[in-house]
């Protein structure tokens, strides 16, 4: 039972107990009729509802989103997110066209330049990433007072894509210290009106927390890896490779290689493909142990957040996704089925095999489609929505009193890097 119910149900005349720091007040059914109506509307205009739909579910989103007793507001409008993204379009389509054509007509160097491109996209994703942010915060106002972003997205996108280049070479060992160092860049750079943010989360603390998963996820990986560099004549699977590219038996040349290869190629293909699915049952747990962690760094100047997510609650999100994507799978098999079966009878009667055929590309399109928004919208109505809901609500707050005393601060940003993100898939909420 929560405080609003124990309230309501206490004794009379006994005191009421204080409302929570924080709370979301958003329906959950208000959330998935936005979802639904969004959906039919993306499936209409190809796509091009999603800066309408976006707009929508932050709205949403922030308007039910309560901080001592107000809550947030977003001003961001979808005519912002389309124009800025058209403008992030018609500065990647140059971008990709030279890549292209480098990497087709310029032998050797084309192939670097398309190796090239990976890291240079790369860069762009976490640039573009900042930027959205920005214009996220710009968008957000709390009693009237803006929130707003300085520091340089440039500087961001080279400190992200080294970091990642460790977080590779390290297996993903330098992932807490990489978070610890990129969070406390933005939130340095974060502020309400004149009120600066930091963040005290430190990537030792995430180490020790997340390291008896890294051991029991990358672990076995590792270890294949090592078996299989210890066990394998490398040097003679490289003259058999060779050899094989003069035309030569490759399998006959690797001779007593061959066992050691065999064996090591099945320990590593069983090792990875535990990991994977160890990796996926555990995701929840590393989620909600990445919030808590982020959610309790949170400070702006007397002001400091402490996280008592549960784990239990993620699993319980993902859970209900499952069971929800389960159940429209087996409907829209059944009406699937049940029109295809009704589809093939009319075109029968019809005659005309070329109409068959387009008839069914159609269908099999417009399944796939309405079967793709189907899963979005219950993820997002189930995962998302309760994600947003348990991490508002797992919050406390001490020194609430310090957003009292703030000056407005700040002006609204251009949507140009929310364009970019979106051109890159690397957005968000």
């Amino acid at each position: 039972m929560n405080q609003v119910d124990t309230a309501a149900t206490a004794a009379p005349g006994a005191p009421a107990p204080p409302a929570p720091a924080t709370r979301f007040v958003g329906r959950g059914r208000t959330f998935l009729w936005l979802l639904v109506r969004g959906a039919m509307l993306l499936a209409v205009t190809l796509g091009i509802y999603r800066f309408w739909l976006a707009t929508d579910v932050r709205r949403f989103l922030w308007s039910n989103t309560e901080v001592g007793g107000e809550t947030l507001e977003y001003t961001g409008t979808a005519t912002e997110l389309l124009i800025g993204f058209l403008i992030a379009v018609a500065l990647l389509v140059p971008l990709y066209a030279v890549i292209f054509v480098i990497a087709l007509s310029a032998g050797p160097a084309g192939d670097f330049v398309g190796i090239l491109a990976f890291p240079v996209l790369a860069f762009l994703g976490h640039f573009a990433i900042y930027r959205a942010r920005r214009y996220r915060l710009t968008r957000t106002i709390y009693r009237g007072v803006r929130c707003h972003q300085t520091g340089s997205a440039w500087a961001y996108a080279v400190r992200a894509l080294l970091w990642w280049v460790l977080i590779l070479l390290t297996l993903g060992l330098a992932y807490p210290f990489a978070q610890s160092r990129l969070e406390r860049y933005k939130l340095r750079h974060t502020w309400y009106g004149n009120l600066q943010g930091r963040f005290a989360g430190t990537g030792a603390s995430l180490f020790m927390r997340g390291l008896p998963m890294w051991l029991v996820v990358v672990g076995p990986t590792a270890l294949a890896l090592i078996f299989a560099g210890m066990s394998v004549d490398w040097l003679k699977v490289g003259e058999a490779a060779t050899a094989a590219m003069k035309g030569e038996n490759f399998i006959g040349r690797l001779g007593e290689a061959y066992h050691g290869l065999y064996v090591a190629t099945g320990v590593t293909i069983g090792a990875v493909s535990f990991s994977v699915v160890l990796a996926a049952i555990l995701f929840p747990v590393f989620q909600a142990m990445m919030l808590r962690w982020w959610l309790s760094g949170l400070r702006f100047g007397g002001l400091t957040a402490r996280s008592h997510l549960r784990t239990g609650q993620i699993y319980g999100a993902y859970l209900r996704f499952l069971l929800y994507a389960l159940l429209f799978t087996l409907a829209a098999s059944a009406v699937g089925i049940a029109g295809l079966i009704g589809m093939g009878m009319g075109l029968a009667a019809v005659g005309r095999p070329e109409i068959s055929e387009v008839m069914g590309a159609a269908a099999a399109v417009a399944f796939y489609v309405a079967m793709m928004l189907g899963y979005s919208t219950i993820y997002q109505a189930t995962v998302k929505l309760s994600i947003w809901r348990v991490s508002v609500e797992s919050l406390d707050f001490e020194g609430l009193s310090t957003l009292d005393r703030v000056r407005a601060e700040g002006a609204p940003s251009s949507a140009v890097g929310e364009g970019l993100a979106d051109a890159l898939n690397v957005g968000g909420f």
